[in-house]
């Protein structure tokens, strides 16, 4: 390998952010989250609240109120929709998050195009329900 080559990979290392390198399970569990997230921001994105509500966690479920939740998100995203493509962040497996139960989540951070220019980071968690399915369970958003 000749010293400009390895002077690119090293600075393609350096300044590309993958996924974080993690065990192979939670490899795997960051997959299945991912897409578990993009399926439910789908549904938030076309408007239907009440869909993305039901295909929540349920420990999401248990702490909004179906109509609060489409409330809130008419409220919060209102202003700055439409939103555009996603570019993705960051993507971590933890078993432990502040204010939540122990289990297997997934914090996923996009960086994401709004309207009037604006950019904003979202992040997305999905948790593995007691049913092993991935679901989401917390969704922020906030000016970048």
């Amino acid at each position: 390998m000749r010293p400009r080559d390895a002077l690119i990979l090293l600075a393609a290392l350096l300044f590309t952010r993958p996924v974080r390198a993690q065990a192979p399970d939670a490899a795997a569990a960051v997959s299945a989250a991912q897409s578990a997230a993009k399926a439910w921001l789908a549904l938030v994105d076309a408007g239907n609240y009440d869909a993305s509500w039901d295909n929540a966690a349920l420990v999401f479920r248990t702490r909004v109120e179906k109509p609060a939740w489409g409330s809130t998100v008419r409220k919060t995203r209102g202003p700055i929709e439409p939103l555009g493509p996603r570019k993705l962040l960051s993507a971590t497996f933890a078993t432990t998050l502040p204010n939540a139960p122990r289990g297997a989540y997934v914090v996923i951070q996009y960086e994401t195009k709004a309207g009037g220019g604006l950019t904003v980071v979202e992040t997305v968690t999905p948790m593995k329900d007691p049913d092993g399915k991935w679901r989401v369970s917390g969704y922020y958003i906030r000016p970048k």
